[in-house]
C-alpha cells in the first residue's frame, strides 16, 4: 500500500478537535491536509491523530511521490524520522517539518538539514504546534489582520460610533472586515449598525469555544451589514464570555487577514486583557473637557499594561483652553488624529443610517484617512 487516505480520521476529528464553529445543521468542510511520509506505524497513528484534530485530511506516502506535484502542491509536508533519507534529494520547497518521537538525535538535525525541513519537531512536546501548523496551512494563512481596539476615555465619548466608522470605511477599501463588539453591557454593535435582524451567531454561542476555531467557518457563520462582518451580543442578558472563548474567537479572526476592529468596555477584567493581548493598536477616545482628560487618564493607565501601542484619539468641540494636542501631551500618548465633531450622527441614526457611512461626512472622512495611513504603514493585505 504505497498511498493511501485517511478515512478513519474522520470519525476522530469530531470527537477530538477543539470547539469548532459549524453552521447550524451543517457539517463544515475538511481543509486540504498535509502529505506524511513515514513507514513508522507508531507515528502515523499519532500523525493521523493530529489531523483529526486540525480538521483536515491528509494523504499518506511511504517515500516521495512519484509524481512531482503530489510532494510540491500539499501544504505542508510532514517527514518521519525513518524516511528522511528516503527523501533526500527531493525538490526543496517551503513547509517541510521533520517529525520524530525518538529523544534528542544529533544525526536527525543533519537529515533535516539534508532535505530542507524548516524545523524539527519531536512528539508528544510539539503536539500543540504541530495541530497549529497544520491548520494553518490548510486554511492558507497568511498576514495576519491589523486588529485595532476602540476604547473611551470616559462613558459617552463615542467609541462605539468610532468602532463602527472605523469598520465601514475598512470594508470599502475591500478589505475582510470584521467588528467585534467586546462590551456586554453596551446596546449592540449590532444595532448601532442596523442589522440586529441578521441572521447569524452572536457571543453567546461561543461562549464554550476553546482551542483553535476555524477562521473561515467563524467568518460565515457571523450576521454581514454593509460589507462587515459584525460579532454581537444577542437581546438577552448578557452572560460572561470565558477569557479562553475571547481568545480562541478573536486568535481565529485575525488569521483570515484584513482588518479586527474591537469595541471595548473601560473595565479590565480576564476577558478584555485577551482582547488587550491581541491588539497591535489601541485607540483612547478622549472629549476635549478637563473632567474627560481626568477618567482618560485613568484608563489609560490601565490600558497600557496590556496594549503595546495605544494613542489618543482627541474629539471636539473643546472646552477653553484646550486643543487635541493638549489632550493627547496632558495623556503622555502619541495622538492618532482629531475626530471633528459631527453634530448630525444623532439624526443620522434616527433615520437608520449607521455612524461613518457617509464617507463625506465629518466621521468618515476621518476614517478613511486613518485606513489611508495605517494601512500603507505595513497593515492589513
Amino acid at each position: 500500500m504505497e498511498t493511501s487516505t485517511t478515512s478513519g480520521a474522520r470519525g476522530t476529528a469530531r470527537a477530538s478537535a477543539p470547539s469548532g464553529l459549524e453552521a447550524p445543521g451543517t457539517d463544515e468542510p475538511r481543509r486540504t491536509g498535509p502529505l506524511i511520509v513515514t513507514e513508522d506505524l507508531g507515528l502515523l497513528d499519532d500523525l493521523l491523530r493530529l489531523c483529526a484534530a486540525a480538521g483536515v485530511e491528509p494523504e499518506v506516502h511511504h517515500r516521495v511521490p512519484e509524481r512531482r506535484a503530489g510532494w510540491t502542491d500539499p501544504p505542508l509536508v510532514l517527514v518521519g524520522a525513518d524516511a528522511a533519507a528516503r527523501c533526500r534529494g527531493a525538490a526543496r520547497r517551503p513547509g517541510t517539518l521533520l517529525v520524530g518521537r525518538e529523544p534528542e538525535d544529533p544525526g536527525v538535525w543533519r537529515l533535516a538539514v539534508e532535505i530542507g525541513a524548516e524545523s524539527v519537531l519531536r512528539l508528544p512536546d510539539a503536539e500543540s504546534v504541530l495541530v497549529d501548523r497544520m491548520a494553518d496551512a490548510a486554511e492558507g494563512v497568511g498576514r495576519q489582520a491589523l486588529t485595532v481596539g476602540i476604547v473611551g476615555g470616559r462613558g459617552g465619548a463615542g467609541a462605539s460610533t468610532l468602532a463602527c466608522g472605523l469598520a465601514l470605511a475598512a470594508a470599502r477599501t475591500g478589505r475582510r472586515t470584521l467588528l467585534v463588539d467586546g462590551d456586554p453591557l453596551g446596546g449592540g454593535l449590532d444595532v448601532l449598525l442596523g442589522g440586529e435582524r441578521q441572521e447569524g451567531r452572536r457571543w453567546p454561542d461561543f461562549a464554550a469555544s476553546k482551542g483553535r476555531l476555524a477562521g473561515g467557518a467563524l467568518e460565515e457563520s457571523l450576521p454581514s451589514v454593509r460589507g462587515v462582518r459584525v460579532l454581537s451580543w444577542g437581546r438577552e442578558p448578557a452572560a460572561p464570555v470565558p477569557p479562553d472563548a475571547v481568545r480562541s474567537v478573536l486568535a481565529a479572526a485575525r488569521r483570515r487577514g484584513g482588518v479586527v476592529v474591537v469595541d471595548l468596555p473601560r473595565g479590565a477584567d480576564a476577558a478584555v486583557g485577551e482582547a488587550l493581548a491581541q491588539l497591535d493598536l489601541g485607540l483612547l477616545v478622549v472629549p476635549g473637557e478637563l473632567r474627560a482628560v481626568a477618567a482618560a487618564h485613568r484608563v489609560a493607565s490601565t490600558l497600557s499594561v496590556g496594549v503595546r501601542d495605544l494613542r489618543a484619539v482627541v474629539r471636539g468641540p473643546y472646552a477653553a483652553g484646550l486643543d487635541e494636542r493638549w489632550v493627547a501631551d496632558a495623556l503622555r500618548l502619541p495622538l492618532a488624529g482629531e475626530l471633528p465633531y459631527d453634530p448630525g450622527i444623532v439624526a443620522d441614526q434616527d433615520a437608520g443610517v449607521p455612524p461613518g457611512a457617509e464617507p463625506r461626512g465629518p466621521l468618515g472622512r476621518f476614517c478613511d484617512a486613518f485606513w489611508a495611513h495605517a494601512l500603507a504603514s505595513g497593515g492589513a493585505a
